[in-house]
C-alpha cells in the first residue's frame, strides 16, 4: 500500500460518499450520478485504492443481525509515548473492529466485538497485558436505541 497522500477534489468527495452509501454501486451507475464517463469513475477509483485513501470495500449490516455478539468500547490511557506500539498491538488482535484516538482523559478508544463473554474476557485481559496501558475502562454495548 502507497502511503503518499494527494488532495481529493470535490469529485473524489463525491465518489467516496457514493461508495460509503453503496460500495457495490456498479460503475455506470456511478458515472451516471456523478455526471462523467465509466472511464473517469475507474480512474479515479484506481488512484484513490492506489493511494490507500480506499482500503477496500465492505458489507454494512443491521445493527440486529447478530444479536448473539459482544460488542464494547474500551477507553485507554497510554503511558509516555508509546501510543504507535500499543496501535500496532491492539490492531493484532482480531476482536478489535477499530481503533479511534481522542482527547480528554483517554488517548484510546477501541471498537471491541466478540462471540462470546468468555472471548470478550479474553480479550480485556490480552489489552489489559499490553506495556504501556495504564488504564482502561470499558462498556458494554446492550442494545442499540
Amino acid at each position: 500500500m502507497q502511503t503518499d497522500k494527494f488532495i481529493l477534489d470535490s469529485l473524489d468527495h463525491e465518489l467516496v460518499s457514493l461508495l460509503r452509501s453503496d460500495g457495490r454501486a456498479s460503475l455506470a451507475k456511478l458515472a451516471e450520478v456523478l455526471k462523467v464517463s465509466r472511464g473517469t469513475v475507474q480512474n479515479r477509483l484506481d488512484r484513490l485504492l492506489a493511494s490507500g485513501t480506499l482500503l477496500g470495500f465492505t458489507v454494512r449490516v443491521r445493527d440486529d443481525y447478530d444479536n448473539d455478539q459482544v460488542r464494547a468500547v474500551m477507553m485507554i490511557e497510554i503511558a509516555g509515548k508509546s501510543t504507535a506500539d500499543i496501535i500496532r498491538k491492539l490492531r493484532g488482535l482480531p476482536e478489535v473492529a477499530s481503533i479511534h484516538s481522542t482527547n480528554g482523559n483517554w488517548d484510546l478508544i477501541a471498537d471491541i466485538r466478540s462471540g462470546s463473554l468468555s472471548e470478550f474476557d479474553s480479550v480485556l485481559r490480552k489489552v489489559r497485558m499490553i506495556d504501556g496501558i495504564l488504564n482502561s475502562e470499558t462498556n458494554l454495548l446492550l442494545a442499540g436505541v
